[in-house]
């Protein structure tokens, strides 16, 4: 009798296999369609981003670090590879299983006059229809729910990087604002020092604007060790050197972009548009697949089998067809997994249910905390500063024409910058708020979808 070749076993199981398994359906295309996306977003990600917008421009632009950042960070990078991972999963979760190849023989036969004893075998095991679909859209749906994370990421780093920036440009200014009081002081020494030597004024007055001179100086090291700081944590997002170098902030602070709408709206927004309300969403969708999956395991499987026997005296018994069906006898286990999936489900309605709480609460704060400090701002430009300005110049004014001490004209100098100091800090925070609120909402903080 002869041999029955491996590789002619091997064809039949794989045309057992090419049986079992489906054509493709909407589910596969909704699969090409998010690897189509996931590879756009990856592309995305590998355009090259060039270091002189950030070193050499003219002036840093809050957009173009924010674009860097997004690009560079490597927290971005692993959310997108937990997508990715999520993708290829749905080829596992819809696979039918390797056909199983069986082989045997009749040692005693191999030596002798006996007849060549050997058996092969081949079985596929197919599933009953359903459970591969909703495995798939399981998986799917899990994927759906890593894209939102990878957008998550991208919010939470846009939202930092535009803070960041909004620091440094605070710190700069601040050393500016040091600068020109220093120059200011400076003059006032000069004009104590003249007023001295001419016999009209008192050494005390020259050593209190050394003393003002020195506290100035003494402000400038903690201002500059601030703004170091700031460009070291700037360049940890950019991914760069702590200490590259960055172009210079502008003259003029761009606060990060609005997002208009009352607060109501705001809210219902955010539930529709935040990556986390889409990722729990998805994973909510995923579940009821999972409960659908685990009703499914009391239907049975089935199993395709094929074998040759050389052993038979009839030719026409050595070939052999069959099926094995599986016997869902253990109706407890199966009633645990629909239990289990359904609990699942119920935690995972609750987690969002919380979450949609969390966001509204969010939302809500953001929004108060930006029409807060936009009136605080407008308070100092509107107010305090032209009124410590008016003090400055009047006290100036009165010590040149010596109806006051030099120490009125300093305090009142003194008390300016402090103001100057505290309204940019207070455009800063405005900006930073704003980027708070976008982030609540589920925008960029320039604007634009994550």
């Amino acid at each position: 009798m002869p041999f029955v070749s491996p590789g002619r076993a091997l064809a039949w199981g794989l045309a057992l296999s090419t049986f079992a398994s489906s054509c493709a359906t909407a589910q596969g295309r909704r699969h090409d369609a998010q690897w189509r996306d996931f590879r756009a977003d990856e592309r995305a990600a590998a355009a090259p981003v060039d270091d002189r917008a950030l070193a050499d421009a003219p002036h840093l632009d809050r957009a173009a670090v924010i674009a860097a950042v997004l690009v560079r960070n490597p927290d971005v990078a692993a959310a997108r590879e937990g997508w990715h991972g999520a993708l290829a999963r749905y080829r596992q979760a819809t696979a039918v299983g390797d056909p199983m190849l069986r082989y045997e023989v009749a040692p005693l036969s191999v030596t002798g006059d006996a007849r060549f004893g050997q058996r092969i075998a081949l079985s596929q095991t197919v599933p009953f229809p359903g459970k591969r679909r909703l495995a798939g859209e399981a998986a799917l749906d899990e994927a759906d729910a890593a894209r939102g994370e990878v957008a998550a990421a991208r919010l939470e780093l846009a939202q930092m990087a535009s803070e960041l920036y909004d620091d440094y440009f605070a710190a700069a200014r601040a050393l500016d604002i040091n600068d020109h009081h220093r120059a200011l002081v400076a003059q006032l020494r000069q004009g104590a020092e003249a007023q001295y030597v001419a016999g009209r004024g008192g050494q005390a007055d020259l050593l209190a604007a050394e003393v003002e001179l020195g506290q100035i100086e003494r402000e400038r090291l903690g201002l500059e060790a601030e703004r170091d700081l700031v460009v070291a944590q700037l360049n940890g997002l950019l991914h760069r050197a702590p200490d590259a170098r960055l172009a210079p902030p502008p003259e003029r602070l761009d606060l990060a972009g609005a997002v208009d709408g009352t607060a109501a709206e705001l809210e219902a927004r955010a539930l529709a548009a935040r990556p986390q309300r889409q990722a729990s969403q998805a994973r909510l969708r995923a579940a009821g697949a999972r409960i659908a999956l685990a009703e499914r395991e009391s239907y049975p499987d089935l199993e395709l089998m094929g074998s040759y026997d050389s052993m038979w005296d009839m030719p026409e018994h050595r070939w052999m067809l069959g099926i094995a069906l599986e016997l869902p006898l253990d109706r407890g286990r199966r009633a645990a997994m629909v239990d289990e999936a359904a609990a699942d489900s119920a935690r995972m309605r609750r987690e969002d249910e919380r979450l949609a709480d969390a966001i509204r609460v969010d939302v809500a704060r953001a929004h108060r905390r930006v029409v807060e400090q936009a009136a605080v701002v407008a308070v100092y430009e509107q107010k305090i500063l032209p009124a410590a300005r008016a003090r400055a110049d009047a006290a100036r004014n009165a010590y040149t024409a010596g109806q006051a001490e030099l120490m009125a004209a300093i305090e009142a100098d003194k008390g300016m910058r402090e103001v100057e100091l505290e309204i940019e800090t207070a455009r800063a925070e405005l900006s930073r708020r704003r980027a708070a609120l976008a982030r609540a909402v589920g925008v960029l903080p320039p604007g634009g979808a994550p």
